[in-house]
Formats: C-alpha cells, sequence, structure tokens
C-alpha cells in the first residue's frame, strides 16, 4: 500500500516551486528596500500565545489549531498564523525599543484545522511583515504602499485594497453595545457559531462566510460610525495619504478580520479570480498586543499574503527560468572523468552545469538536451579527448564550435554571459553538425 501525503496538505514540486522562489526572491527584494528584517520563529509554541493573542472566541483557537500535550503535559500548538511568535520573539529577546522601530518579516508554513478546500490547506504558507514602535498613520500608508509595490512588481493584477477602521479600546465598546442590539433582533437567523459568539465577539458576526448570516447582517451598523475623533482622525488620515501616493481602495465597513487583536486600520488584498478564497493579503494594526503578550506599550501593524494563491495569480506567460546552461554529453569511461572535472569548475564559477553518468548514446544525451531546455551542450568523446578539444553545440542557433578542453571554463563562462545579456559569440568557425 503506498503511503500518501496527509490530508489537507500539498507537496510543491518542481515545476511549480520556481514560481514560490520567484514570489520569496522579489518579496525578500522588496521588504528589505522597506528596512524589514528577516526573522525565524519556530513552528511550535506554548497554545497560550495564540489563545491571549488571537482571542478564545476565534475560529482559530476554538476549534482549527493543531494542539497537543507534550510529555510534561502542557499544551503546544502549531503555529497558526505569524504575528504572534513574532512578537513574542521580539519581546523575548529584547528586540523592542521605544526610541526606535523594529521592522521583520518572515516565510515558512501554518498549519490550521479545517475543511480542506481549493486554495484553503492545512498546511499553508505565508509571507509577513511586522512594524512595530509607531501609531501613525504614516506607517499604514507605508505597508499598504509596500503591499501595492509587491503587488505590482510580481506582475499581480486585478487586486483591490479594502480597508476600514475598527476603532481602538476606547470607542469600540460602544460599537460593540450597537451591533449587539441590532444582532439580538436576528438571533433566530444566526449561524450556531454566530449565536454563541453574540456576547463575547459579534463582531466575526460580520466575517462570518455563511450566506444567511450575510443576509442577516446587511444593515449591521457600521464601525466607523462610532469612532472616536482620534480614530476618525487616524483613519482620514490613512486614506489622504493613499489618495496622494495614487494607491486605489475601497471602504468596506464589514472587513472586521477574524482575530483579536487587531484595532484601527485593518485591511485585505482581494481578487476575483479566485473563487470564494478572494483574500490574497491581509492585516491591520495591533496596537495592544506587544503589551499583552508582555512586552512594553508599543503599537504595531503588519499583514501576511498567502503563498498558494499568490502562485496561483502569477501572470500566465511568465517564462519559467532555465535550470540547467549547459550539459556536457561525455561518451566513455574518461570522458565521464574530464566532465566531472569540468563540471566541478563551471559550478564553482556559478554555471548551472549537469552530466550523464550513465553509459548512454549521444543521441540518448542530445534528446535529453532538448527535454530540459539548455543553450549548450558540450560534447567529449574519444576523438575530442584526443584532440584536446570540447565540441561545443549552441541549442538555439545549432552552430557547432571546438574550443580548448583547458580553456573550457572560461570560454563556457563567456559565452553563457553573453547569451544572457543576448549578445553574439565572435571568432568561432562554424563546424559541420556531428
Amino acid at each position: 500500500m503506498k503511503i500518501r501525503a496527509v490530508t489537507g496538505v500539498k507537496d510543491i514540486l518542481p515545476e511549480e516551486i520556481w514560481k514560490w522562489q520567484f514570489i520569496e526572491e522579489v518579496s525578500r527584494e522588496t521588504l528589505e528596500e522597506y528596512s524589514f528584517s528577516e526573522i525565524r520563529v519556530p513552528l511550535l509554541e506554548y497554545t497560550e500565545l495564540f489563545s491571549r493573542s488571537i482571542g478564545q472566541t476565534s475560529d482559530i483557537v476554538e476549534k482549527e489549531m493543531y494542539t497537543f500535550e507534550d510529555s510534561k503535559g502542557v499544551n503546544i500548538s502549531l503555529r497558526p498564523e505569524g504575528t504572534a511568535g513574532v512578537v513574542r520573539a521580539c519581546i523575548e529577546h529584547h528586540l523592542l525599543s521605544p526610541s526606535s522601530m523594529g521592522k521583520f518579516y518572515y516565510m515558512g508554513a501554518m498549519f490550521r484545522h479545517e475543511r480542506p478546500q481549493k486554495g484553503r490547506y492545512r498546511q499553508f504558507f505565508q509571507i509577513g511583515a511586522e512594524a512595530l514602535g509607531s501609531g501613525e498613520p504614516e506607517l499604514d500608508a507605508e505597508i499598504l504602499s509596500m503591499l501595492h509595490l509587491l503587488m505590482h512588481r510580481l506582475g499581480i493584477k486585478d487586486t483591490v485594497l479594502e480597508i476600514n477602521s475598527l476603532g481602538c479600546r476606547a470607542c469600540r465598546p460602544e460599537y460593540r453595545k450597537a451591533l449587539r442590539d441590532f444582532l439580538k433582533t436576528k438571533l433566530d437567523l444566526l449561524c450556531s457559531d454566530c449565536r454563541r459568539r453574540f456576547d463575547a465577539n459579534p463582531l466575526r458576526a460580520l466575517d462570518c462566510k455563511n450566506p444567511a448570516c450575510k443576509d442577516a447582517t446587511v444593515n449591521a451598523p457600521q464601525g466607523m460610525t462610532h469612532l472616536c475623533p482620534s480614530c476618525m482622525d487616524h483613519f482620514e488620515s490613512v486614506k489622504a495619504l493613499l489618495t496622494e501616493l495614487g494607491i486605489p481602495f475601497e471602504i468596506n465597513g464589514r472587513l472586521v478580520r477574524g482575530l483579536d487583536y487587531y484595532t484601527r486600520t485593518t485591511f485585505e488584498m482581494t481578487t476575483d479570480k479566485l473563487g470564494t478564497q478572494n483574500a490574497v493579503a491581509a492585516g491591520g494594526r495591533y496596537d495592544g498586543l506587544v503589551e499583552e503578550l508582555g512586552g512594553p506599550s508599543l503599537p504595531g501593524i503588519g499583514f501576511a499574503l498567502g503563498m498558494e494563491r499568490m502562485a496561483a495569480l502569477l501572470p500566465e506567460n511568465m517564462e519559467r527560468p532555465a535550470k540547467i546552461d549547459i550539459l556536457i554529453a561525455p561518451l566513455g569511461a574518461e570522458a565521464r572523468r574530464q566532465a566531472l572535472l569540468l563540471l566541478y569548475n563551471l559550478r564553482d564559477r556559478g554555471i548551472r552545469a549537469e552530466t550523464e553518468f550513465r553509459e548512454k548514446s549521444l543521441k540518448s544525451q542530445m534528446r535529453q538536451a532538448d527535454k530540459i531546455g539548455v543553450d549548450f551542450v558540450g560534447i567529449l568523446g574519444e576523438n575530442e579527448l584526443t584532440r584536446g578539444v570540447l565540441l561545443l553545440r549552441d541549442m538555439r542557433s545549432k552552430e557547432q564550435t571546438e574550443v580548448p578542453l583547458n580553456k573550457a571554463v572560461e570560454e563556457l563562462c563567456q559565452r553563457i554571459s553573453l547569451k544572457e545579456k543576448g549578445e553574439s559569440f565572435p571568432g568561432h568557425v562554424k563546424k559541420p553538425e556531428r
């Protein structure tokens, strides 16, 4: 019996991993241009970290976390999101200072025990960014502009930036009361989860995906009508800054997110290209989280984007980068030994080179070269060894030239460099095809 992957997780195979690498490379470059530093936190954390930060009434803590007891009976969990772990690490290792900003980004796997569906897995991958130390609206605008720029650099189009404000500890209680009064008249129409969360977290009814709950809350009071003057000024400033930067956005008064730590600005980058799982990236402010987890009273804001969904949105006409620059085709045992020496020195110079160590005909090796799409094939048989040359075939132009074996590495490096620049390599006599 074959052993298969666990339900809800997937293998990222070689034919698609290049898209992931492209997203990671562009994201890393963009984030570091904005002065974010990479941090890597554990997959395992004490369950208390997530119950304190995300909230006991969130779906994640209630029913979606992979939680188990260790040998000492302590509850530990696979991380369902990245923010809490990053904040915990910053506090534990004293990375935060009231006088300076802390900017961190991460890449890695998250886990949620939920029903798998298209675009939603039990093990999923995220790239996230967290900025700690400033509560100013300019930081909100910078984070949103960075996310906008990242989408542009990745070539991902047709996304919509949706924003909202959840208010702060001062003004949110008034809104929660108004929303609870409204929902009290709709309880019979709400799903069992929303009824259960009615007292502790009524805002979640606005975020519920159940069609009945969506219909029942169409006319629910909006949080923006209950913002205190400070939160209103903050939100108006964020909108004005985005407008000044030329970044389009839409206001979504139902956008509350599923985690308890959010305050003030919340946002999602959505698309209509992925069906019901339409959020590509999401985040917001969490001005009380650092203090809640035992750190200093510092505000923060961050976001995470889903790798699986990002990869699905990359332009269809993207060209996969070449994996191999040159294939050395040896014929015979001595040729294989020489091929090994060539490969070592080519790879030492940064050239992507490969060979075939099994005994195969030249015809078979040329078919392999065509299959993998290499630019050059270096043919090395008994005749070439006797004369001390490498017969080099350009797989695009079909030209063949002889290169002295003792100068092959330097010449191949030069040829491949010129090929990448779109230039021709002069000074070689065309040889008849073998």
